[in-house]
């Protein structure tokens, strides 16, 4: 096979070899998130069961009935995706044993409640639910 024929070849297959690539790592799980099928196992330490419910909770409140206004539809998203993070550096927090790690936790809660605040007051002011 020529050089050229086989960088075609790799051109062409690179690109679905990525689609099935992705595809199974997105299959879509129980919880409805698209995220990998990950399960907590009776071994799995006492933070996953913990990360995989925040998760899964962050992306359904995500779900939010789109309005066609990007401002709102950007506010309402984000707040539970905020709210995810809090959760998630809540369990870090709470299960974590790094130091730094422990500290930025603290750090993305303190800055992810202030934003929330802010978006649920922009909603408000703006005559949103």
């Amino acid at each position: 096979m020529s050089r050229i024929n086989r960088a075609r070849r790799i051109a062409l297959l690179s690109p679905l070899a990525f689609a099935l690539a992705f595809g199974a790592y997105a299959q879509e799980s129980p919880t409805g998130s698209t995220m990998g099928s990950v399960q907590a196992t009776a071994d799995a330490a006492p933070s996953t069961p913990a990360y995989l419910a925040a998760n899964a909770k962050m992306h359904a409140d995500m779900a939010v009935p789109l309005t066609g206004d990007a401002d709102v539809d950007f506010v309402r998203s984000m707040i539970p995706h905020h709210e995810g993070a809090v959760e998630m550096a809540k369990i870090v927090s709470e299960y974590g044993d790094d130091p730094e790690v422990r500290k930025l936790a603290q750090e993305i809660i303190a800055a992810q409640e202030a934003e929330i605040a802010w978006m649920v007051e922009w909603l408000e002011k703006n005559g949103q639910p």
